[in-house]
């Protein structure tokens, strides 16, 4: 692994990036020994199916600062990509968009993700990541330039639709697109003559939409590492794993 390098950075140029799932109720105690299991670059958590309130999300966020690492969070609706700044100015260094489908969805995400020019956040926020780095005198102009190179925008592909659209989602700004294999096979169910017929499929499918673009391809399931093979052969390389016991 290259300490040197950000995570933005390692997804983009390809490296494998494994994220640590947890729950929002973890003590720091309980995420040392986690971490203490394995290698990760990242922690997830999900405010998609689980409960979560505004200051938890700070703590949170703090917590896992402290250790070194930055904090991915899935927000909890496709349509609150509105809030996306909101819940970045709590600490957060990495979002995933669920559902995706349109490509308003990804501009607006896109918009909200990063300070301008590239995007429209709005300055604030003194739980903001990175902030340490000015020694008390935050310079605005440099902060958004080191928060733009430093931020992970990821959004994920649930149904078939998403799945006959990912080249037309993707734009810059978007740093991998994530498979949620649980619902697109529901959604595959629902369409029977559709003609990929499985999930893996659709990843592949996907990974050839999306060739040559810089995009990456990750999973939004936990898997072992026993387990990445096959999909490191599609060309996978943003993973989620579950604590170790």
């Amino acid at each position: 692994m290259d300490n040197t390098k950000t995570v933005k950075q390692r997804i983009r140029d390809g490296d494998v990036v494994v994220a640590l799932r947890v729950f929002f109720d973890y003590d720091r105690g309980q995420l040392e020994d986690a971490l203490g299991k394995g290698t990760y670059d990242l922690i997830y958590v999900d405010g998609q199916h689980g409960a979560f309130t505004d200051e938890r999300l700070v703590e949170f966020s703090g917590m896992v600062h402290e250790l070194g690492l930055p904090v991915q969070f899935r927000i909890p609706h496709t349509r609150h990509t509105y809030l996306i700044g909101r819940y970045l100015d709590m600490g957060l260094s990495a979002i995933l968009v669920p559902e995706v489908v349109e490509q308003e969805t990804v501009a607006e995400a896109i918009a909200y993700t990063y300070y301008p020019q590239m995007g429209r956040r709005s300055w604030g926020g003194a739980a903001r990541r990175g902030q340490e780095q000015w020694a008390g005198s935050v310079d605005r102009l440099e902060y958004a330039a080191w928060w733009n190179d430093t931020v992970v925008l990821a959004i994920q592909l649930e149904s078939v639709a998403a799945i006959t659209r990912a080249g037309q989602l993707i734009r810059p700004g978007v740093d991998y697109v994530a498979f949620g294999p649980n619902d697109l096979l529901f959604n595959l169910e629902g369409h029977p003559n559709f003609p990929l017929q499985s999930v893996d499929d659709c990843m592949r499918n996907v990974a050839e939409q999306l060739q040559g673009t810089g995009v990456r391809l990750g999973m939004a399931v936990t898997t072992t590492p026993e387990e990445r093979e096959p999909y490191l052969k599609m060309g996978i390389t943003v993973f989620q794993e579950a604590p170790r016991s």
